[in-house]
Formats: C-alpha cells, structure tokens, sequence
C-alpha cells in the first residue's frame, strides 16, 4: 500500500518528509521518494527498497528547501526500482507528482 506526504512551512522539508514516510513504513513498501523545490527548481531522490535506503541517499546529497512531497510505493504496475518509484517528474523536472 502507497502512502503520501507533503510539506510547505519555514523548516527544512527533507527531514520532515523522511519522518512522516517512517510513519507510514508499517503500510508495507518496495520503493520511497522525496521531492523538493529549491530555488525555483525540483530536486528529486527515488530508492528502490527499504526507507533506509532513500535515507542513506539523501544524507550523502541532501535536498534543500521548504517545500516538498513523499511517497512510499507498493508496485502494482511495473517493477519495483528506482526509475518507477515515485515522485515522478515531468521532462523538465517542472511538476513533481505521486499517486495511489
């Protein structure tokens, strides 16, 4: 099962958005993502696997800015990886979407 998690305030969303996707890891997952809009632009960071491994990503290139959204993903139609895990973007990383 998918579960969804967004962010817009004065703090950090990387932190905040890995913790609420924590809060949802009993759901059951194959895949997490994070995006974030930094200075106009979105950055993204999708790993296939435990939230860990999203965690770990991150924490090597973290995703700085104020405004963001989180998905775990639970495959129903493509195989579990990072390319399928979402967030997905549009082809000039303008729109960042998830979806159940």
């Amino acid at each position: 099962m998918c579960g969804i998690v967004g962010y817009i305030g004065n703090r950090q969303a990387q932190e905040i958005l890995l913790d609420g996707l924590a809060r949802l890891e009993y759901r059951g997952y194959d895949s997490a993502g994070i995006a974030v809009m930094s200075d106009a632009s979105i950055k993204l960071s999708k790993a296939k696997g435990r939230l860990k491994n999203l965690m770990d990503r991150v924490a090597d290139e973290p995703l700085t800015g104020c405004i963001g959204i989180g998905h775990t993903r639970w495959a129903t139609h493509g195989e579990p990886s990072d390319i399928n895990a979402h967030p997905h973007t549009d082809m000039k990383s303008g729109i960042a979407i998830v979806h159940n």
